[in-house]
């Protein structure tokens, strides 16, 4: 931080949106509570309907430390959880942060800087996935990549500046309740349209690669399709709720499903030569994995190809499937951005 003294450090309220957590809430927590930060603190954890012990587990991290306060999200939707949360909290500065991230140590200490130097609404930085077994370092070096996800800034770094949206995000309170918060009706991409409104009123979104939040990886290819698919799902809401907001590299995913598709029936039913296309993909993702999986171990690096396949193929079918239903209900529900009056 600057040379402020502690008493002038803003007070943080860290708000967690929580859902079958047990294996990564108490790190995740632990991480928040041993940030480099002298201000006062406190974490707001909204409790969806879990099936596992992650209840249990946030029960004892409240009794632990009464800096840790709970509160229910009976919907077990984020965008619900995430407004819970923030109503139940009471501090200036608000950090999201999810169940399954882990804060670097001097991340709050580092935005309340960058809130401070930018004049940002909301600052954000990299979503730096980590594994903790074979499958989920492939997945993580998938994430990373440019093969993987294109040239998303928040994914494989860049440089800082304005952006669209940020991973998770650090805003000020006064912006999240002059826009009255998350639109629930977006199960995904709540963060996008948040910060497109925030835009739309005039503030700005800020990136940099000095925020880093250690992700952990789904740990199954069932679980890695279900989170690519609902990608693309709601990726296509986006498009069809804000026109012009699409780009070559939304569309390279959906692309490749169909070429696949189409070269596979040809191949089939008329030419060999159909089967080139779905051959190349296949070649192009292996020769792309050997950079991604660098360093890895051998298991790990033999489980890139499936997993930037699995990535790509589920990110396309969601995003080709997506109804155009449930556009027209998110439509039909937006909320216009709240400019303050000077």
């Amino acid at each position: 931080m600057n040379a402020k003294s502690d008493a002038q450090l803003p007070a943080v309220s860290v708000i967690m949106p929580v859902l079958d957590e047990e294996r990564h809430l108490r790190g995740a927590v632990t991480a928040i509570l041993a940030q480099e930060y002298d201000g006062e603190m406190e974490v707001v954890i909204a409790l969806g309907p879990s099936k596992d012990r992650t209840d249990e587990i946030a029960a004892e991290l409240v009794r632990e430390d009464p800096r840790v306060h709970t509160v229910p999200n009976p919907t077990g939707r984020t965008p619900a959880a995430l407004n819970a949360a923030i109503k139940a909290s009471r501090h200036p500065i608000v950090v999201r942060v999810d169940g399954h991230g882990m804060l670097s140590p001097n991340y709050i200490a580092t935005a309340v800087r960058l809130l401070e130097e930018t004049g940002a609404q909301n600052v954000g930085g990299i979503m730096h996935a980590e594994g903790e077994n074979d499958w989920e370092h492939a997945v993580a070096a998938a994430m990373t990549s440019k093969i993987g996800v294109g040239n998303a800034a928040f994914h494989t770094g860049g440089e800082a500046g304005a952006a669209e949206t940020v991973y998770l995000g650090v805003f000020r309170r006064e912006a999240l309740e002059q826009q009255g918060g998350y639109n629930e009706e977006f199960i995904r991409a709540q963060d996008w349209e948040l910060n497109f409104r925030i835009r739309e009123a005039g503030g700005l979104i800020w990136f940099s690669p000095e925020l880093m939040v250690s992700y952990r990886p789904r740990p199954s290819v069932k679980a890695l399709a279900k989170q690519y698919k609902d990608y693309g799902r709601w990726r296509h809401v986006v498009a069809r709720f804000h026109e012009g907001s699409i780009n070559l590299r939304y569309l390279a995913p959906p692309t490749a499903v169909c070429a696949i598709a189409a070269g596979a029936v040809v191949g089939a039913v008329l030419t060999p030569w159909g089967f080139v296309v779905p051959g190349g993909y296949l070649a192009a993702i292996a020769l792309g994995s050997v950079p991604a999986g660098k360093g890895l171990p051998l298991k790990a690096r033999m489980q890139v190809p499936v997993a930037l396949a699995t990535m790509h193929m589920s990110w396309g079918w969601g995003f080709l499937t997506s109804p155009k239903s449930l556009a027209k209900k998110v439509i039909a529900s937006r909320r216009p951005a709240v400019v303050r009056e000077s």
